[in-house]
């Protein structure tokens, strides 16, 4: 896919805005047409700038309000198993491998303390995982994002006529 122009960007920000709405709604709003609507967001999709459509949970309110952040060091060659070990683990949130000091950074979520002391305790029982360090979440000051990125330069508009008539 070549890049997102405004248009993209702007169908992005009225999913993010109204995440249940119909592509002719969606068109509404936008102000093109609900073919337009619909050969963009079956591009984005299948380009996987789109990946999906899921609900957005509030942790806390889903009973897990305890976060951390934890830095992992593999042993060495063993990043797949990492991988595999952290897929397997339902506190683990998001897994990312790093450059620098630490191999891969992880979120964690948990019930309870305890139950995150658990987790962190069976990560250092593995025997691909040569050190972790971890921090406790106290309040999250920016959620994930995407639109900020997405809204950050200007992109042309497209075109409402081909090329050849312009």
């Amino acid at each position: 896919m070549p890049g997102m122009d405004a248009l993209d960007v702007r169908l992005v920000e009225l999913l993010s805005e109204n995440p249940r709405v119909g592509v002719l709604e969606l068109a509404r709003l936008a102000g093109v047409a609900r073919a337009t609507v619909s050969a963009r967001l079956e591009r984005l999709q299948s380009s996987g700038v789109i990946t999906g459509y899921g609900p957005t949970i509030d942790l806390a309110a889903a009973g897990y309000p305890v976060q951390a952040i934890a830095t992992l060091e593999v042993a060495q060659g063993r990043l797949e198993d990492v991988a595999s070990l952290l897929a397997e683990m339902p506190g683990v949130l998001e897994a990312v491998a790093t450059t620098g000091t630490h191999d891969v950074v992880c979120r964690l979520a948990a019930a309870s303390n305890e139950e995150l002391q658990s987790v962190l305790l069976d990560l250092s029982r593995s025997d691909v995982i040569r050190r972790s360090t971890s921090v406790v979440v106290l309040s999250v000051l920016i959620p994930p994002r995407t639109l900020p990125l997405l809204q950050q330069e200007r992109r042309p508009s497209p075109r409402r006529a081909p090329s050849f008539r312009g």
